[in-house]
Formats: C-alpha cells, sequence, structure tokens
C-alpha cells in the first residue's frame, strides 16, 4: 500500500471500516500519505471521542494491520473535531438541527458557500435554514460539508 506491496490484496478502507465498526466506532475520514507512510484515522461515535477510545481503535488496529500485511510508517487515530465533516447521508441524519457549512460544487446564486441549520433529509435532499431562508440541496451538488462548531 505505501512502498512495498502488501501480501494481501486488501481494500484498506473497508477493512478500517470494517475493524473499527466492530469496535463500536464510525469511520470519519482516512488519510494516507504515500511520501511518509502516515496511516491517518478519524472515527467518532455518538458519545464523542475521548483518549482512551483512540487508544482502543490505535491498538486494534496495529494487530489487523500487521496481520493483514499492511505496510505503512506510522498511525495517527484521532477525533474528527469539532468541525466535523459530513460525508454520508447518515451524518446528516445525526447531526439535523445542528450548524454546518456547504460548499457546493457549482455556484447557486452567485455563491458556493452556505452556513445554517441542518432542519431536514428527505430523499436525498437537504433542507437548510440560512438566517430565516429556508435552501434545499440535493446531496449530490454538495463538494463539502463540514459542522460548524458554536461556542
Amino acid at each position: 500500500m505505501f512502498g512495498r506491496p502488501n501480501t494481501t490484496n486488501v481494500d484498506l478502507h473497508e477493512l478500517i471500516e470494517r475493524t473499527v465498526g466492530q469496535q463500536g466506532y464510525e469511520l470519519v475520514n482516512l488519510e494516507v500519505s504515500g511520501k511518509t507512510r502516515l496511516l491517518r484515522v478519524f472515527v467518532d461515535k455518538a458519545e464523542g471521542i475521548n483518549i482512551d477510545d483512540c487508544v482502543a481503535v490505535s491498538n486494534q488496529l496495529s494487530r489487523v494491520l500487521e496481520v493483514e500485511g499492511v505496510d505503512y510508517g506510522r498511525l495517527e487515530v484521532s477525533s474528527p473535531g469539532l468541525d466535523r465533516p459530513l460525508r454520508k447521508p447518515a451524518d446528516f441524519e445525526r447531526f439535523l438541527g445542528s450548524k454546518a457549512a456547504i460548499t457546493l460544487r457549482l455556484p447557486r446564486e452567485g455563491r458556493k458557500r452556505f452556513v445554517g441549520t441542518l432542519e431536514k433529509l428527505a430523499d436525498g435532499n437537504l433542507d437548510m435554514n440560512m438566517d430565516g431562508k429556508h435552501l434545499s440541496f440535493s446531496l449530490s451538488e454538495i463538494d463539502k460539508a463540514r459542522l460548524v462548531p458554536e461556542v
């Protein structure tokens, strides 16, 4: 995967998603740096993540990656942070009522970025309240989405 070949032909994303899922976590994001062979894994769960969770996931992943013959230089396990990315429909559903920043693939009304409260997800469409103005976006229109931390 990162320099020398794996001893098995493994789908890294699927392997990590399955492993953390069996531990009760959700894989939020996976970053792979070929140059440093860094494997960065972001996990979450409904109650939030703490350092003990990161240690537990790291220990389990280290064992699984060794058994599967995945070559990596360093493994980092972290929470996705307060500005957690929203990627899957389940992410938008889970965070209904939260404030989010949405970036569209193509401009709408002369802009690509919208910030507001996630109101409803139905039939692949996301409804959002932006300062009293109701907007609807198809999930396929959304390039990036992140929670906006409320301070």
